[in-house]
């Protein structure tokens, strides 16, 4: 059952369940939670292709980080072993990080709502530093487990209840030591955490509760000269975000469409210049025989 409270009370009630009781309501509320899949028995952990179904509390998971891992690590025939698959939509995160290579420094990076710190890693190839923020403390752990050790293992599923243990690994050749990752709160960033050269944020903007709060923060965050790198589908949901704060995806009064570029491009237009858009589709499996193809909007702003 899709969870009908707006997100700053879910968070609320759910940290208080997880023992975590002053953490301010997030960005990307991820808490701990079980989603029940009927009207009895035992509660079935969901997928996070069931966009939706239980709110953000899939996200601190093991099915989530499993998901994820197999996301960000899984080489392109573990994930899409069948030649009539979308091919182009893999190699998300080598994607988005490759965009973030139109800044002109190379100092830092910040990847925000880095998940299990897939891109995190390829940006590791090309900047000196490397800061990955997720608000699920679940996604870090993974992250940072990544960094220390290279590899772990994760279960993907192949049908039903069978499934198969698998290895997540960084790729040898990037520099691990270059990245950190910390649990945060993206709408409420430290004010010490400085400038970067480039900020990515990848699939994150529609499941904030303050988006716009997230972009006009960017400002402060991204170097002059630097890059905002926003990857979005623009996938609005009431359980993530309460509609009256989201960017674009409904009907104004007079019955026009407001689409969510338009409403980005509004919020940015003041401190940044857009210099290049494209669709950026993705591939999320979750068994062998189903996965969540989407397409995002991508699109680099230069900040002035």
């Amino acid at each position: 059952m899709a969870l009908k409270r707006p997100a700053s009370q879910i968070a609320k009630g759910l940290l208080r369940s997880t023992g975590v009781l002053k953490r301010p309501a997030a960005c990307r509320i991820n808490v701990s939670r079980n989603v029940s899949g009927g009207t009895g028995g035992t509660p079935e952990v969901r997928s996070t292709t069931a966009s939706g179904v239980g709110g953000a509390a899939v996200y601190e998971t093991r099915k989530a980080v499993d998901e994820y891992l197999q996301f960000h690590y899984a080489s392109d025939k573990e994930l899409m072993p069948y030649p009539c698959g979308p091919k182009e939509a893999l190699g998300f995160t080598n994607r988005m990080a490759a965009k973030c290579l139109a800044s002109g420094g190379r100092e830092r990076a910040l990847d925000i709502g880095c998940s299990v710190g897939g891109a995190s890693f390829e940006l590791c190839r090309d900047f000196k530093a490397v800061v990955g923020i997720d608000f699920s403390q679940a996604f870090v752990d993974a992250a940072a487990k990544m960094a220390a050790e290279g590899e772990q293992s994760y279960e993907s599923v192949i049908q039903a209840a069978i499934k198969e243990t698998r290895i997540a690994r960084v790729p040898a050749d990037v520099d691990r030591g270059r990245a950190q990752f910390r649990q945060g709160d993206a709408c409420a960033l430290p004010a010490d955490l400085g400038t970067f050269d480039a900020v990515l944020a990848g699939n994150l903007l529609c499941r904030l509760p303050d988006p716009k709060a997230f972009l006009q923060r960017c400002t402060e965050l991204v170097k002059p000269g630097g890059v905002l790198v926003l990857v979005s589908p623009y996938s609005w949901l009431e359980e993530y975000t309460t509609k009256s704060r989201w960017l674009g995806g409904y009907a104004d009064e007079s019955g026009a469409p407001q689409k969510s570029s338009d409403a980005v491009s509004a919020l940015l237009g003041g401190s940044f210049t857009c210099e290049s858009e494209e669709d950026m589709p993705f591939l999320i499996r979750e068994h062998e025989r189903k996965y969540q193809w989407g397409c995002s909007h991508g699109a680099v702003w230069r900040r002035r």
